[in-house]
């Protein structure tokens, strides 16, 4: 695989936070399906939608790549699969802006994860540009947190834990090959985790029309292509410049919720 610029990842990561920033209005739009619901009807898209990929970009090579999984590549699925179904629950219990403060707290997290583990130093604007992002969202947000939103900024927490060390694992992992098929099997693990709540609620998986769409929509525009672009990027930007750049999902999540609803 040839070998990718910085500048090309920064643009990989940077659409990828815009495609990831349509979460928060799409799950406004739902219905009256529950949660765990689209969640796992995204997450079944989400699973299509990167197997196609592959499948365009490597043909026969991408179905060996999905099969040939090992431990590692399983991880980074898990730890981006926990992402998944974290973020979504965050946004059913708070609103959109508490869910997007919660994840400004991930350069920073991730710079530190990968000053550890990967030995990536900060640099010194990459610092000032993480104090800058979280001053600028925070005074966004700033009208308060209630106490039902707890709930909601509990899963934004895990969301954002699980996000960092995602993208950290990619990078320890998988900076010098390809990790598109851990992102695929993601999907898998975000389902399967789905399963208990579903089996506990008989007509769970019944699902109308208009809730279907808008799980397609976030399971292919939003998740599928968002985590497509990370990826890719992954291979050039450092760990702490991934969700630095990704912000691009904080500034304008609010924005289309604001706009539009």
């Amino acid at each position: 695989m040839n070998k990718q610029t910085y500048a090309r990842g920064v643009c990989y990561v940077f659409l990828g936070g815009a495609c990831l920033s349509f979460g928060g209005l799409l799950v406004r739009f739902v219905d009256i399906a529950s949660p765990w619901t689209i969640l796992f009807y995204r997450s079944i898209v989400f699973i299509l939608t990167v197997t196609l990929f592959l499948l365009t970009r490597d043909g026969v090579h991408g179905i060996r790549k999905l099969i040939s999984v090992g431990a590692s590549d399983l991880l980074v699925s898990f730890l981006l699969a926990v992402g998944f179904v974290t973020y979504v629950l965050s946004l059913f219990h708070t609103s959109v802006a508490n869910t997007v403060l919660i994840l400004t707290t991930g350069p920073l997290l991730a710079g530190v994860l990968g000053f550890f583990v990967l030995g990536e130093a900060i640099a010194r604007v990459t610092g000032v540009a993480m104090v800058l992002a979280l001053l600028g969202v925070g005074i966004m947000v700033s009208g308060g947190v209630d106490a039902g939103d707890v709930l909601g900024i509990a899963m934004a927490g895990l969301a954002v834990l699980s996000f960092a060390t995602y993208v950290v694992a990619i990078r320890f992992f998988g900076a010098q090959r390809d990790m598109m098929a851990s992102t695929a099997w993601a999907g898998v693990i975000a389902a399967m985790l789905c399963l208990p709540a579903l089996v506990a609620t008989s007509d769970a998986l019944i699902i109308g029309a208009h809730d279907l769409f808008i799980a397609t929509l976030l399971g292919s525009v939003q998740v599928g292509f968002g985590f497509i672009l990370i990826t890719l990027g992954a291979r050039s930007v450092p760990a702490a410049q991934i969700p630095l750049i990704g912000l691009s999902e904080t500034a304008l999540s609010p924005l289309w919720v604001w706009l539009i609803i």
